[in-house]
């Protein structure tokens, strides 16, 4: 069986013409966090896959086989929460909020502009929407951002190097918040009510598309 102990970021260097003639592997996020693991690529060539411990394999990474062959890395599509600010009684930087409370519990997370996405947890996704978010389940690639630990983290996904020593307890969150938890609303968000949204939201009669609000200063803002 071939090996692989090395490991090419995003390709670079390579000839586009010979990466696209590679064979190819698809892998969730699960696996691509491990140095070690055993896969098939598009040739059915089983392969083992030796790689530094603490390395993480990014989609569009290309793996090196002993005997010198090529294996494009593709972030296999997985369930996914996806969310996202309610346009109509939101804003986009509710997801700040959301990013920094997904911190503190040291989940990984995916940041893009108009949205976050972050494995499913039915306990984190009831958090999400009673912070006023909109939490849809979907099928999709999966790339967190990297560990402040983690080698080039900072640079995005893509194109960054692969910290060591670290294990694989915590990937793609930054270590360096507090555990405080601020909550800036006045109350939580009761989305067990009502009709379903269109983007999975739930809302409760009260307003437009409706949000309902309790308003006990006492209210339960969720996991802390």
């Amino acid at each position: 069986m071939p090996t692989v102990n090395k490991l090419i970021t995003q390709g670079r260097g390579l000839a586009p013409a010979l990466v696209k003639r590679a064979a190819g592997v698809s892998l969730d996020w699960d696996q691509r966090q491990k140095s070690r693991f055993e896969v098939t690529d598009s040739l059915g060539r089983r392969l083992g896959v030796f790689l530094p411990r603490g390395t993480v394999v990014r989609g569009g990474d290309v793996l090196v086989a002993d005997d010198g062959s090529l294996v494009r890395v593709q972030a296999a599509a997985q369930p996914v929460l996806v969310v996202r600010h309610c346009t109509e009684h939101g804003a986009p930087s509710d997801l700040m909020r959301a990013a920094y409370h997904l911190g503190n519990r040291h989940v990984a997370v995916e940041l893009k502009p108009d949205h976050l996405k972050l494995e499913p947890d039915h306990v984190l996704a009831d958090l999400l929407r009673r912070m006023h978010l909109i939490v849809a389940e979907a099928n999709e690639a999966f790339e967190p951002e990297a560990g402040a630990y983690e080698a080039g983290a900072g640079h995005g996904h893509h194109g960054h190097g692969h910290g060591h020593d670290h294990g694989h307890e915590h990937h793609g969150h930054d270590h360096g918040h507090g555990h405080g938890h601020a909550h800036d609303h006045g109350h939580a968000h009761d989305h067990g009510h009502g009709h379903q949204h269109a983007h999975g939201h739930e809302h409760s009669p009260g307003c437009g598309h409706d949000h309902c609000h309790d308003d006990d200063p006492g209210h339960d803002h969720g996991p802390r």
